[in-house]
């Protein structure tokens, strides 16, 4: 490659990461207050680069005297906006290996979530997303994007609840939506003593690689669907070690569907 294409490639390199750049920023402060302060910043930008051009004296002076200040004002005025910018970049799936160990204090507020919803016998489908995207269920739900806590769980999953029905899908630790329909299992060999939430639950898990929990509003028995098999009637150490398992496991590691009937009939887990 010789110098002069070398120097256009770079200019091109630039002028996309500048273009990525603002592009990130402005999807970042759509539909809030800081986009009026960006439009504000921009036109100011705007105004130097004509004061050079033009050689507006006075206007020049007073934009090169705010250039000390417009490093901090910019990190004052979008530190919402930077901070949540940040966060965003570090759960990427490039650096997740390096904050797995968070994974775990989600994991405990879902185990804890699902002993009380057990207690209660209120029905519960909490679906854990890991490598396979699950946006064409998100869209049968309501939009939640809100942090998993074991409060926000079980209220949404209390009988007087609009968003009760249905499946929650979290991932990472957000809960992306609640009230998403799933599919139920096509295994043949599935128990028939199985109701339509378990049957759900192993639905989710013969299409994709998420963990299901299933929680039985009959009998407040806990179950865990993986991989097209349905483990029943789990406690909450049983639990909080099947989830750990299944996060720990690499996909290279984990073992094919099991062929095996699903479902012991060893009780009736209607929904």
């Amino acid at each position: 490659m010789t110098p002069v294409h070398q120097l256009w490639f770079l200019d091109l390199l630039d002028i996309f990461l500048v273009a990525v750049l603002f592009y990130r920023l402005l999807i970042l402060v759509k539909g809030t207050r800081s986009a009026q302060m960006y439009v504000g910043l921009l036109v100011i930008v705007l105004v130097g680069i004509a004061a050079r051009e033009f050689d507006l004296i006075a206007v020049k002076w007073i934009v090169d005297s705010l250039k000390t200040v417009w490093l901090i004002a910019f990190v004052i005025l979008f530190q919402p906006e930077l901070r949540h910018a940040l966060a965003q970049f570090g759960r990427t799936r490039y650096f997740r290996s390096l904050l797995r160990g968070d994974s775990f204090g989600v994991l405990g507020e879902i185990v804890r979530a699902t002993e009380s919803l057990a207690q209660r016998r209120h029905g519960a489908l909490i679906v854990l997303e890991r490598n396979v995207g699950l946006r064409n269920f998100v869209e049968t739900g309501t939009p939640i994007d809100a942090k998993v806590t074991a409060e926000l769980l079980v209220t949404l999953f209390s009988p007087g609840s609009p968003l009760h029905d249905g499946a929650v899908i979290i991932h990472e630790d957000t809960v992306v939506a609640a009230s998403c329909i799933l599919p139920l299992s096509s295994n043949p060999r599935t128990s028939i003593s199985l109701g339509t939430r378990h049957r759900a639950a192993l639905g989710l898990s013969e299409e994709s690689d998420a963990a299901v929990i299933a929680v039985s509003e009959q009998n407040g028995s806990i179950s865990v669907g993986f991989r097209g098999t349905l483990k029943q009637r789990l406690d909450e150490g049983e639990l909080r070690s099947e989830l750990s398992r299944i996060f720990r496991t690499r996909p290279q590691e984990e073992a094919p569907v099991a062929s095996e009937p699903v479902g012991e009939p060893r009780e009736k887990a209607a929904g």
